[in-house]
């Protein structure tokens, strides 16, 4: 007994020596960055169990905003934009018969709306997430398997009319699990109702625009990006893809942020904190993999190889075809929305944005992305910021 023991000591010891080489490897080739240039964001929030990122990024987006105008720290609610806007939803579902979806993802502009026409509170004048239903976070699970049946019954109703009380069932619902919305409220000693709360906020709601780029509609003009979430069929400005990143470079050099929501589903965007337009097919050769082996690899070593070359990885260099085609076939999915606020180089000088996530302090860099800006241009769907951040010559050419 004791001499298999020791054969198997040897044996891990012997493991262990193999496995040393990639692991150093992978750990020389981890990005250092260094921040060229980082504005101001408030703290790092958790959506948690929740498909509210669009709530969290353009909120953080808002947040940013107000503290380049004044330099105030505020907490915006998102529970109050999300009540709202679940119950918006529910009616256009309703009145297109189920030919709107409903579920729990938004866009960048479900907020503005919400701020214009009903306003915003900040996080203490509601519940707390979660709490309503004895958490500690958001978690939406059977909220929606109670909401949605009741959204889909009414709207694939064979009912010749529908009866006045259905959205009251609805408010509920939705009451019961995020708590009820306040219509007066005290902060920093004054009385607020949410619409002067607004007001005092600072912002100018018809300053923010939205940005996008592809081919099946005409550059320089706006219109509706077809993803269901964009179920108010607000229109995004169309510009060709090399325009997208010198917008984002003016505005973060002019200390203006971007809510940037696009595809996250890639192999580069990984759970430790980096989102890099891997070249499959030179990471395959750098590798020593032929096609047919790598397509066989399970996900967690394509992981290991991809992080195995780290800075060194090869990416891609997006261009319009490429864009269009992932968007044309579902390959590029609006799956996420983030908060672009900084940009940073690593040690090879490639160059990166910094992107808030709302995951909590969670992957390397404590809640920060690192996104370079092949990853950020190619796997876009559209992207939000005050019109004023905008190059001169591409406002001029958008007449806004």
């Amino acid at each position: 007994m004791k001499k298999i023991l020791a054969l198997s000591f040897a044996a891990m010891l012997a493991a262990g020596a193999n496995a040393a080489e990639p692991k150093d490897s992978a750990k020389s080739n981890k990005p250092v960055f260094t921040t060229i240039k980082a504005n101001p964001i408030t703290s790092i929030k958790d959506q948690n169990r929740s498909g509210t990122c669009w709530a969290y990024s353009t909120l953080s987006f808002l947040e940013s905003e107000i503290l380049k105008n004044s330099g105030k720290t505020y907490d915006l609610c998102e529970t109050f934009v999300v009540s709202h806007t679940y119950m918006d939803r529910a009616i256009k579902t309703v009145r297109m018969h189920g030919d709107v979806s409903f579920s729990q993802g938004g866009s960048a502009y479900d907020p503005i709306y919400c701020l214009q026409n009903y306003g915003i509170c900040p996080e203490e004048a509601m519940a707390l997430p979660g709490t309503p239903i004895g958490d500690s976070l958001n978690n939406y699970n059977e909220f929606f398997t109670v909401m949605t049946p009741y959204v889909e019954a009414l709207a694939k109703s064979d009912a010749k009319k529908l009866t006045p009380v259905w959205q009251k069932g609805l408010q509920g619902i939705i009451d019961a699990y995020l708590g009820e919305k306040p219509t007066e409220f005290e902060y920093e000693g004054k009385k607020y109702t949410p619409k002067s709360f607004t007001e005092s906020l600072g912002l100018n709601l018809d300053d923010y625009v939205s940005i996008t780029s592809y081919t099946h509609h005409p550059f320089w003009k706006p219109f509706v990006v077809e993803v269901q979430d964009n179920w108010r069929w607000h229109q995004s400005y169309n510009v060709p893809i090399e325009e997208l990143t010198r917008i984002i470079d003016t505005a973060i050099n002019e200390g203006y942020t971007i809510m940037w929501g696009g595809d996250v589903s890639e192999d580069g965007f990984t759970r430790k904190g980096l989102g890099i337009a891997y070249d499959a097919k030179l990471v395959q050769s750098l590798s020593g993999s032929d096609a047919a082996r790598w397509l066989r690899l399970p996900a967690t070593k394509k992981s290991e190889k991809y992080d195995s070359l780290g800075v060194n990885a090869p990416e891609l260099v997006p261009t319009q075809e490429m864009r269009q085609v992932a968007y044309d076939n579902w390959e590029t999915t609006d799956d996420h929305g983030m908060h672009i606020y900084g940009i940073a180089k690593d040690q090879n000088g490639r160059e990166y944005y910094m992107v808030k996530n709302s995951w909590g302090e969670y992957g390397d860099y404590k809640g920060t992305w690192y996104m370079t800006k092949a990853f950020v241009t190619y796997k876009l769907m559209d992207m939000m910021l005050n019109k004023n951040a905008l190059p001169k010559d591409i406002r001029k050419k958008l007449g806004i």
